[in-house]
């Protein structure tokens, strides 16, 4: 039995990886702000009232996990806005900021809190997006939500190089278009089509291509 860790569980595709995860035998321990009824029923460890921005909270998180071993960390957990140009007042530049708190520092927050508790040779996906590609932008927008999604890129790669040595490997992980809460429910796929496609990369991806960026369907994405 393997033991995974999910951020931003209780709803969407962190619900899906914790429902398939669960399925398969994996102990799942499934960390939240609100549980729902939903991850409930999936008989996962929940670790609710945790916000993944929220130092405090995760220290008391790595303490109850005592001589816990983490064989694959999930660091889901984001939040997305529109901003448009010519419109970012001053409460825009704050969810600018928030969604760089969540989506960028909140990963390293995570996976630092928890460094203690990665087994060696332990995996790490970090849910990013397409959207945060320089390189594949062609239709700009989204400017806290792109750019927080580049700068997550950015820290993966760093905790690669970093995290290499004990054999663990990271990766940059674009789930794809789903229909969630986050986008209105609207999408190409389903949450549990793209959780499906994320275990698979999780599952397949090797050592030798820690620090890479992937879409869940298997393509390479460019930086």
């Amino acid at each position: 039995m393997r033991t995974v860790l999910i951020t931003g569980a209780n709803r969407g595709i962190g619900l899906a990886l914790a429902q398939q995860y669960s399925a398969r035998g994996d102990r799942v321990i499934a960390v939240c702000r609100r549980a729902s009824p939903a991850l409930d029923a999936t008989g996962a460890q929940v670790e609710s009232g945790i916000d993944v921005t929220d130092a405090a909270a995760l220290a008391a998180l790595a303490r109850r996990l005592g001589d816990t071993r983490i064989d694959t960390l999930v660091l889901n957990a984001g939040i997305l806005a529109k901003e448009s140009l010519g419109e970012i007042d001053a409460a825009g530049f704050d969810s600018l900021r928030r969604q760089f708190e969540v989506n960028a520092l909140g990963p390293l927050k995570v996976a630092q809190a928890l460094l203690g508790h990665l087994a060696d040779g332990a995996r790490i996906g970090i849910v990013t997006s397409r959207m945060g590609s320089i390189a594949d932008n062609g239709s700009g927008g989204y400017y806290g939500y792109r750019a927080s999604k580049a700068a997550v890129n950015a820290i993966g790669k760093s905790l690669a190089v970093d995290l290499k040595p004990r054999g663990i490997a990271v990766f940059l992980l674009h789930p794809g278009y789903v229909a969630t809460d986050m986008v209105g429910g609207r999408g190409d796929l389903t949450p549990e089509q793209a959780a499906r496609q994320l275990i698979e990369r999780l599952d397949t991806l090797t050592l030798e291509q820690t620090g890479t960026f992937w879409h869940g369907n298997g393509t390479p994405l460019p930086w």
